[in-house]
This record gives C-alpha cells, structure tokens and sequence, in this order.
C-alpha cells in the first residue's frame, strides 16, 4: 500500500462557514475558525468548499478570483498553517486556469507553508432540483481527471469535493490506494442536504472503512442559494464522532488510524470484490487492484 504509517492517533478539525462575495472578509472568517481549531489541539483542519468565494454568478467570480501563483488567499493560507505548525487542508477555492476557465481546487499545506497536494473537483454538480434550483457547475468550472492521495505523518488521506460524494467508486479508488481517512469538504444544498447528506458521508465511511472528515457551508449565501452545513467526523464503522450545528465554528475528533485497519479485518470489503459480467454486457466489471 505504500508508505507505512504509524499508529499514532491526531486531532482532526473540520470548519463550518458561510462563504460570501467578500474574499478578504471569507479569509478572515476562515483563518479565525482555523487558530479555533489550532487552539483545540488540531494538527489537520479542513476548511469547506469554496472557502474564499462563494458566487454562481461567472463573470464576478471571475473578478473576484486569482490565478494559483498569483492568489493572496492562497498566500496567507500557507502563511498560516506555517505560523500554526499544522497540516491545512483548504477545501476548496475557486482558481483562474485561462482567462474564462476556473478550477475548483483543493489545497493540502503542511507545517512549513509548502502545498504538499492539489486536487481538481472531478464530478460537476449539475442537476435540476425541485422548486426550480438549478445548478450547472460545469459551465463555472474545468473538471478534473485524476484522483488525489497525500501521506501526512499519521495516515494517508484521500482527497474530494461535495459532489463527488455521490460517486462510490472513487471512494474506493482512494481506499484501495491506501487511505485511511478521506476528506469531503462540502457545499450540499439545504434541499440535498436534508434528504442525502448524513446517508451518503456515512456510508463513503462504511463501505471504504476509513475516516471521513466533511466541513461544510452552512446557511444562506449572498449569491442566493441555501447550503445545509453540518459538518461532521465520521468513522470507519459509520458512528458520527462530531456534527456541527448549523451554525458557523469548529467541530473536533480525535482519529486513530488503527481503527481503520481494525474495521477493515473485521469486513474486507476492499479485498473481498469479485469481478463480474454487467446486465446485457460482455465485459468483465469490477475494481482493478
């Protein structure tokens, strides 16, 4: 699988936010939820999708947003996690690739303020919910191809954003290469949210036997749109160790990698898979190890 890691345990921290037009006022807000963590014991903390920005509107997000090199958001993120001595993971922020493409981008920093891992959103959310939302994520955003693993002192994390929640396989692709906690920062609308959030971070957890550590947006936004929050840690037999209110702030839990492997043993989903024939197919399905 890898590098061998340790079985020390370490404090995780996921923050909850209401991210607005504002970029300088969302950093604020997000660096004085990061010291909260930082000051509970946290040695990882994760921000929530679109930390900085938060705007369906294309051409002010465009304005609003900089290019990675460029981004003073970004620069103070590293600022701080060297600062603090902690491994932060930005969850997501919205980043100029072209002049009219963007990326929403995850950053993991480590103790020292260097970037020790990108991730590119790979799934677009773009559904038609009822009472007429409408979210076409693939018109604002240049999806991703390639699934992100990074090893941090203790264990080695898998990285996604928010709708990719909803796509098992993936979930499975970072556990069979070696995760054994995985992150879903997340932006899930209250209607989604009310109906699918707890189920599907609970089972992600369950169904890969890892950790899973989920910030959130919570509330509503300037752009109009209502976010559900609760963040939660949830572990590898699916119990939710912490869940935010649904106010903004910090949630914490403690996360000892020997419980992954433990539950793995005990139901070895991520060896036990058969390869089959689909319906109607003539071709082998299955997770190739």
């Amino acid at each position: 699988m890898g590098v061998h890691h340790g079985s020390r345990i370490f404090r995780a921290a996921a923050v909850q936010m209401r991210s607005g037009l504002d970029v300088a006022s969302n950093v604020r807000t997000a660096e004085q939820y990061i010291r909260e963590a930082a000051g509970q014991g946290a040695q990882y903390v994760l921000t929530p999708e679109m930390t900085t920005v938060l705007d369906r509107d294309r051409g002010r997000l465009l304005a609003a947003i900089d290019h990675e090199e460029t981004d003073p958001s970004l620069a103070r993120f590293r600022e701080l996690a060297g600062e603090l001595g902690i491994y932060l993971h930005i969850g997501s922020m919205a980043i100029k690739l072209g002049e009219d493409t963007v990326a929403n981008r995850a950053f993991v920093i480590g103790p020292t303020g260097l970037i020790l891992s990108r991730y590119d959103k790979i799934h677009m959310f773009d559904v038609d919910l009822a009472g007429g939302e409408s979210y076409r994520e693939s018109k604002l955003y240049r999806p991703g191809a390639e699934a992100v693993v990074v090893d941090l002192p203790w264990v080695r994390l898998g990285l996604t954003i928010c709708y990719d929640v909803r796509f098992p396989s993936l979930y499975r692709s970072l556990a069979q290469s070696g995760a054994s906690v995985i992150a879903i920062p997340a932006a899930f609308t209250r209607t989604t949210g009310e109906a699918h959030w707890h189920v599907l971070v609970r089972a992600r957890a369950i169904e890969t036997g890892a950790f899973v550590i989920a910030a959130a947006q919570s509330g509503r936004h300037q752009d109009g749109r209502e976010t559900y929050g609760h963040a939660m840690i949830v572990d590898p037999w699916g119990r939710i160790l912490a869940e935010a209110p649904s106010d903004a702030g910090v949630i914490v839990a403690d996360i000892d990698p020997t419980i992954s492997a433990s539950v793995r043993q005990r139901i070895p989903v991520l060896v036990g898979e058969r390869r089959f024939v689909g319906p109607g197919a003539t071709t082998e399905i299955g997770a190739a190890r």
